[in-house]
């Protein structure tokens, strides 16, 4: 069994598992710790247990502190910086006339890096923007081609349900989700009823797909074994 603490850098992110050490952390804190972008600041969503070996990837990464309140103002600043740099790159995309979407900017907690992800319909040369971006910024600077499920997370916005959509509220993970679905639950095959806002099927038509697979299982089974009726002897 190992010890571990589950970080989240991202409202509705992934967890991420660190090594608590000897530090006393809570669920809810916010702690520093290195991640293969650098050093990151993020909210301990599950608090200090023990899990197998074999459901963690090694190496496994210690927590450097438990965050000061200068983090978090270190926090707060480069949200403000990020929003000066969204409307940055998107001037030097436009001079560039470059066909990509930007969707979102994030810096490193540290400032070592910036990343600025964009939506494209296909591959693009964004070589000469990257060095243009970081004439201006004296840093590491990153572009990320995404989808349009990511880009839908990243945004946020309401369903077609009325809620806050589930990726950008609570799901970690994107899960499949296949037409099959949508059939065995009798739902309107209509793209515009059964899709996002992402213009992907609705990641909700997997929530209660086992139920319906399950009942599907069991139709099929009473169908198999039903008596032969007599009149057709």
């Amino acid at each position: 069994m190992v010890r571990i603490v589950g970080v989240r850098f991202k409202r509705a992110g992934k967890v991420y598992f660190f090594d608590p050490g000897e530090l006393k952390i809570e669920n809810n804190d916010h702690v520093i710790v290195e991640t293969a972008r650098g050093v990151e600041f993020g909210e301990v969503v599950v608090p200090p247990k023990e899990v197998p070996a074999e459901e963690i990837v090694n190496p496994l990464k210690k927590v450097i502190r438990v965050a000061t309140p200068n983090d978090a103002r270190q926090v707060d600043e480069n949200r403000g910086k990020e929003k000066s740099a969204f409307m940055i790159c998107q001037k030097k995309i436009a001079a560039h006339q470059l066909p990509m979407k930007l969707v979102d900017v994030e810096y490193t907690f540290d400032n070592s890096k910036i990343i600025f992800y964009f939506t494209a319909d296909g591959r693009v040369d964004f070589r000469e923007l990257v060095k243009d971006l970081a004439s201006v910024f004296r840093t590491r600077i990153e572009l990320r081609q995404i989808g349009v499920r990511d880009e839908a997370k990243m945004v946020g916005g309401i369903g077609s349900c009325g809620r806050v959509l589930c990726c950008a509220s609570f799901l970690g993970d994107f899960e499949p989700v296949s037409i099959r679905m949508a059939k065995d639950q009798n739902l309107s095959l209509n793209p515009t009823k059964i899709s996002g806002i992402c213009g992907r099927l609705m990641c909700c038509l997997k929530y209660e797909n086992e139920c319906y697979e399950r009942k599907t299982g069991e139709g099929e089974k009473k169908k198999e074994k039903a008596p032969e009726c007599p009149e057709s002897r």
